[in-house]
Order: structure tokens, then sequence, then C-alpha cells
């Protein structure tokens, strides 16, 4: 295939599968939230180092970093653009896990998870639009669907803010009911997930085939970068190794989801955009685990001055 019709794909999305991509991604945010406590966002007044320098690396550094490779590599514009959307998205709803079996700092993991999706409200359709202008490649792409930062920010609050109000609330309100739930609940939710995108993507399966090739390599390094980019910045910062560890993950597990979900909503599917994003969905998780199951081999001595739990 040549290399330069990918960004003449437009991927085949029902308004129906839409809904309900849009309809899971709430309720995973949802089961998100019955997992945080509103303590946990008092924590980074309490301690702030840790989270404070993951937010830096994931709001501020990843995009910078990413923007930063999209000029040297110099993909396709709608692959860069794809790039860009990834590293604007907030921490996915699988690091938490990562963390804890890479022997990192859990509690540092849950509040970067809580407050990043909360200010990926603002910074998500904030770096979509300050890095994907100033790419004189990815720039044109912008102009052409006429991105208003505004109904991005609606779109992302709708499906990010909202269901995690409603789940820290259902989780303050009923304690005991959300005990019994929460696991088969994000379970159901991540099953109900991959089967929409499986059913949305099969009508589209031959292309993908025909095209993966051109971003494994570019995922590949981009996610490594990415986790590369967590660790460096908190050895940098000086933070105590299960603090490294976490930040690395958070900031390495992006929410592939909601990406998704906003190429369909404002790119109407773009290939390269939406190949990229769902190939990194699949390759965080793989990588992530391979990297958290490295770490799990090499458990590191507590030393007290750990965020607190």
């Amino acid at each position: 295939m040549d290399p330069t019709a990918v960004d003449q794909i437009r991927l085949n999305f029902s308004s129906v599968g839409l809904t309900a991509i849009n309809a899971v991604i709430g309720l995973m945010m949802f089961g998100v939230a019955l997992d945080i406590k509103l303590e946990d966002f008092s924590r980074i007044l309490r301690s702030p180092k840790a989270p404070a320098i993951g937010l830096m690396a994931q709001f501020i550094l990843l995009p910078a970093v990413t923007f930063a490779l999209t000029m040297v590599m110099g993909p396709l514009p709608s692959i860069a653009l794809g790039m860009i959307l990834v590293a604007a998205c907030p921490g996915g709803n699988l690091s938490n896990l990562l963390c804890y079996l890479a022997g990192g700092n859990v509690a540092v993991s849950i509040t970067m998870t809580a407050i990043s999706t909360v200010v990926a409200i603002i910074m998500t359709p904030l770096n979509l639009m300050v890095w994907g202008s100033l790419n004189p490649n990815t720039a044109p792409i912008l102009r052409e669907v006429s991105l208003s930062p505004v109904d991005v920010f609606v779109t992302v609050f709708v499906i990010l803010g909202i269901p995690l109000g409603l789940g820290l609330l259902v989780a303050k309100w009923k304690p005991n009911l959300v005990d019994k739930v929460r696991k088969p609940f994000k379970i159901i939710t991540v099953i109900v997930f991959v089967a929409v995108i499986c059913g949305a993507l099969a009508a589209n399966f031959q292309t993908f085939l025909e095209v993966i090739g051109l971003v494994m390599i570019v995922v590949l390094i981009h996610n490594g970068l990415a986790l590369g980019t967590g660790y460096v910045a908190a050895r940098v910062a000086g933070l105590l190794p299960r603090d490294r560890r976490a930040v690395a993950i958070e900031v390495g597990i992006q929410n592939s989801a909601l990406g998704l979900v906003l190429v369909f909503n404002f790119f109407d599917g773009l290939g390269g955009m939406a190949i990229i994003v769902a190939w990194w969905g699949v390759w965080h998780i793989v990588a992530g685990l391979s990297l958290a199951l490295f770490w799990s081999r090499r458990p590191i001595k507590l030393t007290g001055q750990e965020f607190p739990s």
C-alpha cells in the first residue's frame, strides 16, 4: 500500500458504534472513580512532589517530546497528529494495576490517575491544539476540521468529568455496595469495551492489516519515550525508586480509549490517527506489562519515606 494513501483513509464507524464507545468510556471512568477516594486528592497537598513531577511529565514534557519526535521522524500528517493526540490524553486506567505489579508506589499512581483525569478536561484539548498547530504538517488538519477547543472540552468533560464525579459520589455514599461491585464492574466494562472496538474495526480489518506496518515502529519508539520521559523526570527530580516506577508507568500508559473517541468525534475516523491510537492501545499494554514484570523481579527495599498510603 502506498504510505501516502493512509492520510486519505477514513475508517468506518457508525453513529450507533460511536454512541456505544462513548457510553463504555463513561462507564470505564465511573469504574476508575470507584477505586478513588476523595482523600486521594488531598494527598497531593500533604506530599506533593512525586505526583506533581509526574503530572508535569504527563502534560508538559510528554507532549513537548512527542512534538519533537514528530518533527525529527517526519511521519505522515495524520500519523503525527495521532501521536500528539495520544500524548495529550491522561493516564490509562490500567496504570494502577501495572504499578502494583511493578512494585511501584501505588498511592502515587492512584493520585496521578485521579488528578490527571480531572486536569485532562483542560489540558487534553489545550495540548492537542497547541502542539498540533505548531507542527506545520499537522496544522492544516486542525484547520480543515475547524477544531474548536470548546467542543473538545465539552466532549472530554462529558466522557471523563461527569462519570468521575458520579463514581466518587457513589463510592462515598455506598461504600459497601462499591466493595461488592468494584471488581466485576471493571472487568465487565473492559470486556464490553474490547468487544465494541473489535466490532467497530471489523469492517476495516483489511485496511488495518495493510497499514499497521507503517505505525508499529512509530508507536514502539513513542511509547518507549513516554515511559522514559516519566522515569527520567522522576530521577532528575530526586524521587525515590518506587516513585520513579509509578511516574514512569503513569506517563507511559495513556488513555487511548479517549483518544479513539476524539478521533471519531472530531476527525471523522482519519486513518493515520485512528490506527496510531488503536495500535497504541494494544502496544502500551504489552510494553507496560513487560516493564512491570521486569521490575517485579527487582524489588525495592522500603525506606519509610514513601508517599503515604
